[in-house]
This record gives C-alpha cells, structure tokens and sequence, in this order.
C-alpha cells in the first residue's frame, strides 16, 4: 500500500510539474494573443536578447536567418550571440548582431584539466556568469539545445529563456529553459528548426533573407585576387569545395571523381572552374587539380567565412559536400549542387535553390566518422553530379 500511495504521489508531482509548464506558456500564448506585454511591437522594440549556437561554423551560419529575422521584427532591440571562436570573426561583421561574446571552450576545457590553470579558468568562468547577468538580458534563445548552451541561459539571470521542448533536443537541456517551443514534425531543415524557435515570442516567418553582410575591406581583397587572375574566367563560374574539415573526412567525395567532374564542366558546358579551400585543404586540392587535364583556378587563401562568401557572390554555383562553406554559399543566394554520403539530406539541405545528389545504400545517413568503407560517397558517379549540375544552370538560364 505504502509503494502504491508513493507511485501515485509522484504521478501525481509530475503531472501537476508539466500543468504548470503548460499554464506558463498557455498564459505566454494568451498575452501574445491579446497584444499585452509580449504581443506588443513596441514593447518588444528595446527588449535585450541573448542568442546561444556556439560552435560549428556550419550551424552557426545556419542560425543566422532566423537572428536576422528577429532583428528584421525589431530593429531597435540589442542582439547579443555568445559563440565559440571559429565563427566570432563572421558574427562581429554582421550589422544585426550588436555584440558578440567569445565562449573560450577550448582554453577552458585545458584549464579545468590542469592542476595549475584550472583555480584561475574557475574564475574566469565566474566573471563570464557575473558579467551575463549585469548586462540584464531579457530574453533568452537557446538555439544549440545542449547542457553547456543550458547552463549558460539558466546562469544569465534573463526571466524568459526559450528552448525547444525534450524531444527536441539533448543532455536534459529543457531544463533550464522556461518556454519550451514544440516542433512541428521529427525531420526538417536546421534552417527551418531556428526560425521555428522564434515561435517562443510570437513570431511566424514565412520566408528568409538569403544574405551575408560582406565588409568592404573583405571585397576589395577578392576584388584585388579576380582582376590578377593570368586567365579570363568564363560564365558559367562554377565554385566546387571539395574538402571538409579534419573530422569529417567520411563526407569527402574522392579527390578523382572531382577531378573529372571539373574537366566535364569546362569541356562540355563551356564553365570555368573555381576550387575553394580551407585550413589543410590545400594540398588536397591542388592534388585534385594536378589529375586534371584542363585549366582550373586555385581559389584565394581566405582569413575570413566573409571573404570565401565574397568568392561565392561572384559565382553562379556551388559544387560540393555538406560542408559549412556550401552553407555560406547558400546564404549568399548562390544555387548548389550537394553531394551527400552519410549526412541526412533533410536536416543539412541548404537555403533557396538547390539538387541534393545521394544514393541510398542501406546504412545512410549515419554519424559514423571512422567509417572507411563510404559505400554511400562511392555509389555517387561524376555523371549524377553532373547532370545534376547540368539542369539547375539550364533553369537559371
């Protein structure tokens, strides 16, 4: 009897904990409805908020439509992104974003593992959390769904601090936000997943700008490499980045099939070709070019995402894996072409026009990273990407 009564005591707790979860954002609900507080433009004009998508470029940028959105909704609020280093660079020179916070991961996580530095990264960990809380954020919007991106909302003190609900997202992080946004359906678009966050404060987008704030000095430096080219590029311009970052080599195409789909394109569709690389990607690239029997360009060294968006912006289309440059081409507006193995072709599709190239082979997609097998990237010929290639420059004509 004694077990029985407890059983029911804690239905009984749980059930009254999630009434109360759905009374707060029933009432959230209602006072957008009636225009109160949160329903109110001018109310939301000079409301502080704090974004969090911390790491991976890639999802970083394709984050920012929807921050853009919000700030589009209103553009009299301050926009703070607390972010890791890879992406503060791109952030820091787009005009919606106000301020940028750097979340040193990387330098904390070595601190916390040395018995010399982790007494001093303790305190700077704290000064991190005191300072979010002195600048009074007024609403949070946890866009990563992670405990690290849980935490940092809980500690920044805002009174609303928006997530998405525990189906949605990872390491109990529902916890820690007090208005949680349902998805509608399991598999859509990271694009789409952001901008659905914005429902927690009454917003419905129906579309997005496809932009990326390029800065003047970012142009003049792609400008300056364009006109030092010693050959005339023809249009089409094709952009192909067939590299991808150290930890996901199962993504990468081989390095032949790129090499012949290059010579296709400027032989049979009368294209030039422009390879784009990152950090280690170059001599992969140049090997890709060596096996080529026609004349490509080797694309710039970029120091930033917003120069390698500038090279983007002078082509016509984008050739490759899914990958976060594909990402920055798509919010440029530039049509792709993506090459995906193991990746969820959904999930990681870009921005505005687009073919997705994938064969199906019984155990993709998946995250299985030291995969040496890549049946799902070897079944993929340079003719699927190519006619691929082939029909969306047909359309754009």
């Amino acid at each position: 009897m004694f077990l029985c009564a407890s059983v029911v005591q804690n239905l009984f707790w749980t059930r009254m904990s999630e009434f109360n979860n759905d009374l707060e954002n029933f009432i959230l609900l209602f006072l957008l409805k009636i225009g109160g507080q949160w329903g109110n433009v001018s109310a939301m004009e000079d409301r502080k908020f704090l974004i969090l998508r911390l790491g991976a470029v890639g999802d970083v940028i394709r984050t920012l439509p929807a921050v853009k959105a919000l700030k589009d909704y209103y553009p009299s609020s301050h926009i703070t992104w607390v972010v890791e280093e890879p992406s503060r660079d791109l952030l820091e020179s787009q005009p919606e974003i106000d301020e940028v916070i750097l979340f040193p991961r990387r330098k904390w996580t070595n601190g916390i593992k040395s018995p010399r530095e982790i007494w001093r990264t303790t305190g700077e960990v704290l000064g991190f959390v005191t300072d979010l809380r002195r600048r009074g954020f007024d609403i949070v919007l946890d866009f990563h769904g992670i405990l690290k991106s849980g935490l940092i909302s809980f500690s920044s003190g805002a009174p609303k601090r928006i997530g998405f609900d525990r189906r949605s997202i990872k390491e109990g992080n529902f916890l820690f936000s007090n208005v949680k946004v349902q998805l509608q359906g399991e598999r859509m678009s990271r694009y789409q997943r952001n901008i659905g966050l914005l429902e927690g404060i009454g917003l419905k987008v129906n579309s997005v700008r496809q932009s990326l704030h390029i800065p003047q000095k970012d142009h003049e430096y792609i400008e300056s490499f364009f006109n030092g080219l010693s050959i005339s590029s023809k249009r089409p311009l094709i952009a192909i980045h067939p590299g991808t970052s150290l930890k996901t080599f199962y993504k990468r195409w081989m390095a032949n099939q790129y090499s012949e789909l290059a010579d296709r394109l400027i032989r049979e569709l009368g294209a030039s070709v422009i390879f784009t690389w990152g950090p280690e990607e170059l001599k992969w690239v140049e090997g890709i070019q060596k096996e080529m029997k026609e004349i490509s360009i080797l694309g710039p060294k970029t120091e930033s995402l917003t120069q390698l968006g500038e090279v983007y912006r002078r082509c016509d289309l984008f050739v490759g894996g899914d990958t976060g440059p594909m990402h920055i081409a798509s919010v440029m507006g530039i049509p792709a072409v993506v090459i995906y193995g193991p990746t969820d072709p959904i999930v990681n599709e870009p921005l505005g026009q687009h073919r997705k190239v994938r064969k199906e082979v019984g155990c993709n997609p998946c995250r299985y990273r030291s995969c040496k097998d890549l049946a799902c990237l070897k079944a993929i010929t340079v003719e699927d990407v190519f006619q691929a290639t082939k029909e969306i420059l047909t359309i754009r004509r």
